[in-house]
C-alpha cells in the first residue's frame, strides 16, 4: 500500500469541532507535526476533509 506524509502547517483553532476532531484521528495535534500513514480510502477521505490546514507528500 501507498504512503504519505501529512504535516499540519495550519493551526486548528477557529476551526468547527469536526475538522479538530478529524486532526486529533489522523495524530495530528502540533503544528508542523508530521506522520507517515498508509493510503487507505478511510485516510483519504480524512485528510480531503482538512487539506486546507495540511501540506501533503508522497512517500517512497
Amino acid at each position: 500500500m501507498k504512503k504519505i506524509k501529512i504535516t499540519l502547517v495550519k493551526s486548528p483553532i477557529d476551526r468547527p469541532e469536526r475538522q479538530k476532531l478529524t486532526l486529533q484521528a489522523l495524530g495530528l495535534n502540533k503544528t508542523n507535526s508530521s506522520r507517515e500513514v498508509e493510503a487507505t480510502p478511510q485516510v483519504l477521505g480524512m485528510v480531503r476533509k482538512v487539506n486546507h490546514l495540511l501540506k501533503i507528500e508522497e512517500s517512497k
